[in-house]
């Protein structure tokens, strides 16, 4: 499956996005992409963009080399970008996410731009640069935007001043529950973090967005979860680097409770397994056994309200 060609060299796309597309038969018709879209720097609309949210998701690796998802939430312009290969991000460090472990200086993180109502999301990866706990600036190495397909519009309103955490203890189970179990066969949405150490000695670190409808998401008697992968802009960005390095980070929000569950572990892909035709529009599976298990209840001081489900079937074409 990783076979490699005098070509890949060249190529904008690592050996495990390259053997996905390879897969599907379009590894030509997505060289053009990979050198037009895939940016070293952000252009005006994302500069624009970020300062804009009023939460980021972020992905990164902690010193085990475990990765992990998060979502963080602050007050709009908590992000800037002084410059094109630059966005300052105010966030102060929080021990209890196990993100934040991988946040130090120097560290690769990727980051993902969502802005839920009107179905934007800008993706973007890079190293942080440093100088003390309330604030990094991150060094871009990748951005590129992506189509709305497949999120759920929502609204948002802050139920709290963001600058006060939660009191509420993070859990730590060893195994689903019953109550972790409802959040992920419940969820229409969750994100999703990878990486692959490139040739060239750099990490590159990314996390997207997942949708579909509530459901979408299988748990099986085992733990273990089953995704369907759908028609996307095939970049293969994260199966690509589930091929190279199998491992995951996982984040469900329960959008009414500001609830997070947050889940590392490792995947396996299943490209042409008969279980595909059991998921309505799956084009592939994968298969995620979660290793570590976070549940932070009330760690968001935000809340959403869903949207018109006809929002979301328009955004399917």
């Amino acid at each position: 499956m990783l076979e490699q060609t005098r070509d890949d060299a060249t190529s904008p796309w690592h050996r495990g996005e390259l053997a996905m597309q390879r897969s599907v038969g379009v590894v030509e018709r997505m060289d053009g992409p990979g050198r037009n879209f895939v940016r070293k720097a952000m252009p005006e609309q994302h500069r624009a963009f970020f300062p804009m949210l009023p939460f980021i998701v972020l992905g990164a690796v902690d010193a085990k080399g475990d990765v992990w998802a998060t979502v963080r939430a602050a007050r709009p312009g908590f992000m800037s970008s002084p410059d094109p290969e630059s966005l300052d991000v105010d966030l102060p460090r929080d021990p209890a996410d196990p993100v934040d472990a991988g946040m130090e200086d120097g560290d690769a993180i990727a980051m993902l731009g969502i802005q839920l109502e009107t179905r934007r999301r800008n993706r973007l990866n890079g190293v942080i640069r440093r100088t003390d706990a309330e604030a990094f600036r991150l060094r871009v190495g990748q951005s590129f935007g992506n189509c709305p397909q497949y999120i759920q519009p929502r609204s948002s309103v802050f139920v709290r001043d963001p600058d006060r955490p939660t009191e509420v203890v993070p859990l730590h189970p060893g195994q689903l529950d019953h109550r972790m179990r409802g959040m992920i066969e419940g969820a229409d949405t969750f994100f999703v973090a990878s990486y692959v150490d490139r040739d060239n000695g750099e990490r590159q670190v990314d996390v997207s967005h997942r949708g579909g409808d509530v459901g979408f998401v299988h748990v099986g008697a085992d733990g273990v979860l089953t995704v369907p992968d759908f028609s996307g802009n095939r970049f293969f960005n994260t199966l690509g680097n589930f091929l190279v390095n199998p491992k995951a980070g996982l984040v469900f929000v329960d959008f009414e409770t500001g609830d997070m569950l947050q889940l590392a572990g490792k995947v396996e892909v299943l490209l042409d397994s008969p279980e595909v035709a059991s998921f309505e529009r799956a084009e592939r599976l994968w298969r995620f056994t979660p290793e570590q298990i976070v549940l932070r209840p009330d760690a968001l001081p935000l809340r959403w309200k869903k949207e018109s489900a006809d929002l979301l079937r328009r955004s399917r074409g």
